[in-house]
C-alpha cells in the first residue's frame, strides 16, 4: 500500500528490523523506534497513517505511548503487539482506543491482513462523513460528521456539547439508525469492527459503557441490553408538561 506511513515501536531490535523489512516489501513506509519515548518523539515529528506499538517496552510502555498519541490524534489507528495474551491487557488496550491487538508470536501475513483491515475501516469511516447525517433522539442532537453529541436542554440555556471518539460515533450512528429496534451484537461488530470475535466484542462493550455515560443526563433515552440478542437505543415517551 504505497504512500502509507506506519510508526512501528518495538524494543526487540532483531524482531523490529525483520518486521520493518517485511512491511517495506509490501510498500509501506516504516519508521522504527526502539522504545516508547523515541516512538513519541517520532510521532511528534511527522504525520503517520497507522501506529503499531509493542506493549512491554523500556522508558515508556505501549499503553502510555498510546495515551500520549490519543491526546494528540483521536483518529489514527493503533495496533498493539504483545507477548502476553492476558484478557486484562487486551481490555486495557481497547479502553485506550486500540483498533486491533496481535499476540506474539504471530505470522507476518496475519499482521499484514490486520493492517489492511484496519486501514480499510479507517478509510471507510472518512468516506462516510462525505454524506453528513444528523440525528435527533430524546433531547439530543447528534452530528455524525463532526462527532458532536449535543444535549439541548440546559438550566442556563447553553446546550451541553460532547465530543465523541470515532468508534463512539460509529456505534451511536448505528443505534440511531435502529432507534427503538433491537440491534444485534453480531451485526454491530461486523458493521463497525469487521468481525465478530471475543476481542472485538470486549471492545464494543467498552464503547457502549462510554455511550451510556454520555446519555445518562437524559432520562428519556437509554441503551438497554436485550438478553441473547443485543442492544436497543430506547427512546421513552417524553413526560407531559403540566399547564398549571
Amino acid at each position: 500500500m504505497e504512500g502509507i506511513s506506519i510508526l512501528l515501536v518495538e524494543d526487540d531490535h532483531n524482531f523490529g528490523d525483520v518486521l520493518k523489512s517485511y512491511l517495506e516489501m509490501h510498500d509501506f513506509e516504516i519508521t522504527l523506534a526502539p522504545n516508547g519515548l523515541e516512538g513519541l518523539n517520532q510521532f511528534k515529528k511527522k504525520p503517520f497513517d497507522l501506529c503499531i506499538l509493542d506493549v512491554m517496552m523500556p522508558k515508556m510502555d505501549g499503553f502510555t505511548l498510546a495515551k500520549e498519541i490519543r491526546d494528540r490524534d483521536q483518529n489514527i489507528p493503533i495496533i498493539f503487539l504483545t507477548a502476553k495474551n492476558m484478557k486484562e491487557d487486551i481490555v486495557a488496550g481497547f479502553k485506550l482506543g486500540a483498533d486491533d491487538y496481535v499476540s506474539k508470536p504471530f505470522n507476518s501475513e496475519e499482521l499484514l491482513v490486520r493492517i489492511q483491515a484496519v486501514l480499510k475501516r479507517s478509510r471507510s469511516e472518512i468516506e462516510k462523513t462525505e454524506d453528513p447525517p444528523e440525528y435527533e433522539f430524546g433531547n439530543f442532537h447528534f452530528n455524525f460528521p463532526v462527532r458532536m453529541l449535543t444535549y439541548q436542554v440546559s438550566d442556563n440555556g447553553n446546550p451541553q456539547k460532547i465530543k465523541l471518539s470515532p468508534k463512539e460515533s460509529e456505534l451511536l450512528k448505528l443505534f440511531c439508525k435502529n432507534k427503538n429496534k433491537v440491534l444485534s451484537r453480531s451485526h454491530a461488530l461486523k458493521e463497525i469492527w469487521g468481525e465478530d470475535s471475543y476481542f472485538t466484542a470486549r471492545s464494543m462493550d467498552v464503547f457502549i459503557t462510554k455511550l451510556r455515560k454520555h446519555l445518562k443526563i437524559d432520562e428519556t433515552v437509554e441503551i438497554v441490553n436485550i438478553h441473547g440478542n443485543g442492544f436497543q437505543l430506547l427512546e421513552k415517551d417524553q413526560p407531559e408538561v403540566s399547564s398549571k
